[in-house]
């Protein structure tokens, strides 16, 4: 393929799709609106499948390194009575681990790594993607910076826009669409240096759908002895007289006080987790609505296609929004590389593979995904249980997550034996 390919977005999707395609032997060019790239975010879980194809990428070692390997995962109820549990990465089977780690450390894993296979002359900071035209030859984009002032035009062969949830391209593909959909969550999110509690490997998600605390240690660095970095989320999912307006759920990221949603959780100590003390030893939270997306009905218009929350944002439920992302960047390589001079049937083919995929993720996790179990709980035993199986029996839960394991593409053995996802031979075929 003649030219460059263009990439809208220096994010976690956009640089895992520079270096990709950069490994593949294409040409790359990141444009990232914001001037600076900074470690900015709170945790996040990448799952066995991702980590797979960046192990792929040579960054294995570097991730494992800056986060900490998850060795389970256990659902509970609001008292802390275990509903499910499972092991995690390694510890279940599979080839690689999965790694929870913060977003900032992860990009900047990714970023350095750009900087130095892609080189900083291709990383363009302070350039937003704007309109697009596209033609039988490429891609013609015109360039400005964050405020509006226009920068030149560029030129490549394909745009990959990688630009989020708020995407520009997007909403040049479909200008009508509207605001994200807010399902009435709200998110608290902080990091704290805390002790760590039951193993240290430890993923917990205790309470139910409209009441839930989320937590897992992102690194074992700590300015305490014996304290880790600590993730937690805490969400609330407010009735319908109590929504926000349009432009509070439009506010994507903002300060909150611990005060707004401490009190919540004031009862919920645990024998092996106090939510109050590790909320209390935050310095910073931060506010998110869930949101998404409709899954769209095409992304790939001429040579210009979408990847990762540009193409497909979901509500984080499963740990998959991210993972979604570089497995989406993985299979346009594969494609690219199966179609040696046809951009058009790779982008096709890269399309039939991820839209229908990534459209039942987000349908999923509307219904609750892979924490459907807290939900049924709750309904069935609100004041707690003696025995779960009088509540649930291991054969619901079992398939419940299963089913979800394999919708999102990490069940263990499709996993650790299939092809690469950037295997040409793996996607040539129709």
């Amino acid at each position: 393929m003649q030219g460059e390919i263009l990439i809208a977005g220096g994010g976690i999707g956009g640089l895992v799709t520079a270096l990709s395609l950069h490994q593949a032997g294409f040409s790359v060019r990141i444009y990232e609106a914001v001037p600076s790239i900074e470690p900015l975010g709170v945790g996040i879980n990448l799952l066995p499948h991702a980590v797979r194809e960046l192990d792929e990428l040579g960054l294995r070692e570097a991730l494992e390194a800056e986060g900490v390997l998850c060795r389970e995962l256990a659902y509970c109820t609001k008292r802390g009575q275990r509903i499910w549990a499972e092991p995690r990465g390694l510890r279940a089977g599979y080839l690689w681990p999965q790694i929870s780690i913060h977003r900032g450390a992860l990009q900047m894993v990714l970023l350095q790594a750009a900087r130095e296979r892609i080189g900083d002359e291709r990383i363009h900071l302070g350039h937003r993607v704007g309109h697009v035209e596209s033609d039988g030859r490429g891609v013609h984009v015109a360039l400005s910076d964050r405020h509006g002032a226009s920068h030149d035009r560029a030129e490549g062969a394909l745009l990959v826009a990688a630009d989020g949830i708020h995407s520009a391209v997007r909403k040049q593909f479909y200008p009508d669409e509207g605001p994200p959909r807010w399902n009435g969550a709200i998110m608290w999110r902080g990091v704290a240096e805390a002790p760590p509690y039951l193993d240290g490997h430890t993923m917990i998600m205790a309470g139910h759908p409209q009441l839930k605390f989320v937590s897992y240690p992102i690194s074992h660095r700590a300015e305490k002895p014996g304290h880790q970095q600590i993730n937690y989320i805490a969400e609330k999912r407010l009735p319908v007289a109590e929504e926000a307006t349009p432009e509070e759920r439009e506010d994507w990221t903002r300060r909150a006080q611990l005060e707004d949603f401490a009190p919540l959780f004031e009862q919920w100590r645990f024998e092996w987790l106090d939510v109050p003390a590790l909320i209390a030893a935050t310095d910073d939270v931060w506010i998110y609505p869930m949101v998404d997306r409709d899954p769209l009905p095409r992304w790939t218009h001429g040579r210009a296609t979408l990847l990762g929350d540009a193409a497909h944002p979901m509500y984080p439920i499963g740990s998959n929004g991210a993972s979604q992302a570089i497995v989406d960047a993985r299979v346009l390589t594969g494609c690219l590389l199966a179609y040696p001079g046809d951009p058009e049937s790779a982008l096709a083919r890269y399309e039939d593979e991820r839209r229908p995929a990534t459209a039942k993720i987000v349908t999923a996790n509307r219904g609750m995904g892979p924490e459907l179990p807290m939900q049924l709980v709750e309904e069935r035993a609100p004041h707690g249980f003696a025995h779960l199986h009088d509540v649930i029996s291991h054969d619901e839960l079992n398939t419940i997550a299963e089913q979800y394991k394999r919708l999102t593409g990490f069940a263990i053995e499709p996993l650790n034996s299939r092809p690469s996802l950037a295997d040409p031979e793996h996607w040539s075929r129709p």
